[in-house]
């Protein structure tokens, strides 16, 4: 019962530490109006650079360099809940956000 209760103190003050400053409005004022209101709400969309996806999500839980194809380089950035349950994958090619997959309610806006 001890460990349980600890586990979920843990787990409480982990969480709640991971929510720190994503951005400043100086770091986002020579976006697009469109985009600096999306980070602002925390939305990500399709065609949004890594740096954008990173100020309105914060950075992911792990990133993987994927297989080239056609000559363009590829990433691959997971999110996912402090007890590892994945969440969303979005797909990088050549720095733009091109394919998410999702199981959860992050705010996501799949315009193109």
């Amino acid at each position: 019962m001890r460990f349980l209760i600890v586990l979920f103190v843990a787990v409480f003050i982990f969480g709640c530490a991971s929510s720190p400053v994503r951005y400043t409005s100086e770091e986002i004022k020579d976006y697009p109006p469109e985009i600096q209101e999306r980070i602002a709400k925390g939305e990500i969309s399709l065609g949004m650079t890594k740096e954008q996806v990173r100020y309105a999500w914060g950075p992911p839980s792990s990133t993987r360099v994927l297989t080239p194809e056609k000559g363009k380089q590829r990433e691959e950035w997971v999110y996912s809940s402090s007890l590892g349950i994945l969440k969303s994958r979005l797909i990088f090619v050549d720095g733009k956000l091109t394919n998410i997959i999702s199981s959860n309610d992050r705010k996501i806006v799949n315009e193109e």
